[in-house]
């Protein structure tokens, strides 16, 4: 069976979509698809089983042309297009297409192109009345996926999203995201081959891999202190302002930051005016393989974002053995059970946030959320995704 990729961004530039098609793509051949991709983005000198043609972002409209000469042989070639962004240019298909969403691109531009105010809630967005600009783009979303014979998304969440699109509710397919069992093994390369070369004398391997944090935390040149990390695309939604300002309230407890974008620059002087430059770390892009070091090393992952489809970020610390302190905005629920395995909360509600951290650093806490992250984690096995996957872009051909 032939399946033409059709995506706007791919490994080993940084995203959900493009980690998501670089896993799961390898395992679709293993099942007998023939797989081909198309996407926007410069010459890498990675390499992939299967045939993959980037298209350089130049000026409009010579790229969307180029992506259109590119994409149009293999929308006549495939059996099906798995497309993975909304406005590419697409022409002369005869396959079905199945579309995977994991936002709302109308929100996220309206956002990056200011026709909204940054701070404007997604839910919020899907209902309010607009003019000019975002109301157009509102109108194309939703036209677009209609026109879709099937949509995967990763969350219940995002499933009554595009409905209220008004997709029928039987073309909207649940498939949670999930993280390769690799990932888990990842973190064991890097202690062997980096950390153990610069710690004097060497940790031992199969104690750190253990989750011992003391010991990563010296790998890391990380305090041994009560530790948050955060990690995220800086962007208004994501919320690193309000845990910094939550931070400001509490006492002792330190803040990571991993991850870089238009916020930063706001972020740090944030840290400045509130006198937390000894508490708040900027760490920049961290690598996926450090990752888990960091997740491992702090005492609880906060993800305090206006918008989650369903988030990697806390599949991967659960996984790693840390607990979560999350929003209970978008798929964040879908994951993080109150009590059991993190903490929800209100969002905004600054109160609401202080309080949450004050509690997760009360003796006994943490260990027993941590105790219990693994609690629902059998629902984002990387071989049910991958097999329901399969078996659901059959079903369209």
């Amino acid at each position: 069976m032939k399946l033409f990729i059709a995506a706007g961004i791919f490994h080993p530039e940084s995203g959900g979509p493009a980690t998501y098609l670089y896993e799961i793509l390898p395992e679709l051949q293993a099942d007998g698809w023939d797989v081909r991709v198309v996407t926007y983005g410069e010459t890498s000198n990675a390499h992939y089983p299967y045939p993959l043609t980037r298209i350089p972002r130049r000026a409009l409209p010579f790229r969307v042309l180029d992506y259109a000469r590119a994409a149009w042989p293999l929308t006549r070639w495939a059996d099906l297009i798995y497309v993975h962004t909304l406005d590419l240019p697409l022409f002369g298909a005869k396959a079905k297409r199945v579309l995977k969403m994991v936002g709302d691109q109308a929100w996220e531009r309206a956002i990056r192109k200011g026709w909204i105010p940054p701070t404007e809630d997604i839910d919020l967005f899907q209902t309010k009345a607009y003019m000019g600009a975002a109301a157009a783009q509102k109108s194309a979303r939703s036209r677009q996926v209609q026109a879709m014979d099937g949509v995967i998304v990763p969350s219940q969440y995002l499933k009554r999203m595009v409905v209220g699109w008004g997709v029928k509710e039987d073309r909207v397919h649940v498939i949670y995201n999930a993280l390769p069992e690799e990932i888990q093994s990842a973190e064991y390369k890097v202690l062997s081959t980096e950390f153990q070369e610069e710690t004097s004398p060497p940790s031992p391997l199969s104690k750190l891999a253990r989750g011992n944090k003391t010991q990563i935390r010296e790998a890391l040149g990380l305090p041994d202190a009560p530790t948050l990390l955060t990690a995220a695309r800086l962007t208004p939604w994501k919320g690193v302002d309000h845990l910094i300002t939550a931070l400001s309230r509490t006492k002792d407890v330190r803040l990571l930051v991993a991850g870089d974008g238009e916020m930063l620059p706001t972020l740090q002087r944030q840290v400045n005016d509130l006198k937390l430059s000894d508490r708040v770390e900027f760490l920049g892009k961290v690598s996926r393989e450090k990752m888990p070091l960091y997740m491992k090393a702090a005492d609880y992952l906060a993800l305090y974002s206006g918008y989650e489809g369903l988030s990697h970020t806390l599949l991967e610390s659960l996984r790693a053995g840390t607990p979560v302190i999350a929003s209970d905005k978008g798929g964040n629920p879908e994951v993080v059970q109150h009590g059991v395995n993190g903490l929800l909360v209100p969002y905004v509600d600054m109160d609401a946030l202080t309080a949450a951290i004050e509690a997760a650093f009360q003796p006994g806490k943490r260990d027993a959320l941590a105790a219990k992250a693994d609690v629902g984690m059998e629902r984002f096995q990387f071989a049910n995704m991958v097999k329901q996957t399969s078996a659901l872009l059959r079903k369209y051909v």
